[in-house]
Order: structure tokens, then C-alpha cells, then sequence
């Protein structure tokens, strides 16, 4: 099969050229072979691997998550077991990050409440209440 451009893989893997970049910088992607001319040549197996990639980020995995879900790939002494537990990992790390957004949530909707719109801006209570308070 024909080398693939990093334009070509950039659109089928559904991002763009600096990122594939980026991802060969971080040791997500391997440095591909390169033409006389300095262009770099894909092969189509690295779709693949960068649909993998963005698709663990979009599910919320850091990229050193992803290197290492990437290891696992291909350790054949690892387990789905492996996988899983980094899975639970990731679950009870967005259940933390939803309780702390439901708490900043509540407290944004008590400054607002607490806003009637109609001082002027020196009396605002939602910026008196972003004010650093003096420790005591």
C-alpha cells in the first residue's frame, strides 16, 4: 500500500498536522521513514494508532495514560484485567471531577442568586465575593 502524507493521516485520523507532530514529539507515534526530500511516509497502520489516540482523549485519558494503555497493546504478558483497572481508575477520577463541578456549580448559582443586577459594579456581590479575604 501507498506511504501515507501527514496530511493524509492527519484527516483520516481526524486531527490536525501539528498534532500528529505533537504526538511523534511526546513518543506517542513513531517517527515515520522519511523521503530524500524530508517528507515524512506513514503507513496505514498509524490511522489506526491515532484514531486509538484520540479516542482515549476524548474518553478523558491523559497522554501518559494513553502511552501506557499503548504499552499494554502490545505486552503479551498483560491482561484486559490491566486495562480495566486503568479504566476503573479513569471512572472514579471523572466522579471526582463531577462532584467538584457540581460544587462550583452550587456555589455560582448562590453568588448569582445573590445578585439582583441593579448596584453599580463597585457592589457587586458576586465580585466582593471573588475578593481575597484578609487571613485573620
Amino acid at each position: 500500500m501507498k506511504p501515507l502524507t501527514i496530511g493524509q493521516l492527519a484527516r483520516r485520523g481526524g486531527v490536525g498536522v501539528e498534532t500528529v507532530r505533537f504526538y511523534e514529539r511526546e513518543g506517542l507515534l513513531e517517527e515515520p521513514a522519511r523521503k530524500e526530500s524530508g517528507y515524512r511516509q506513514y503507513q496505514e497502520d498509524v490511522v489506526a494508532r491515532l484514531r486509538f489516540i484520540r479516542r482515549a482523549k476524548e474518553l478523558g485519558f491523559s497522554l501518559k495514560n494513553i502511552k501506557e494503555l499503548l504499552a499494554l497493546r502490545v505486552d503479551p504478558t498483560m491482561t484486559c484485567a490491566e486495562v480495566r483497572s486503568r479504566a476503573e481508575a479513569k471512572v472514579e477520577d471523572v466522579e471526582e471531577k463531577i462532584q467538584a463541578l457540581q460544587r462550583i456549580k452550587k456555589a455560582l448559582k448562590k453568588l448569582t442568586m445573590n445578585c439582583r443586577g441593579r448596584v453599580p459594579i463597585s457592589e457587586c456581590p458576586i465580585l466582593e465575593a471573588l475578593e481575597p479575604q484578609e487571613a485573620d
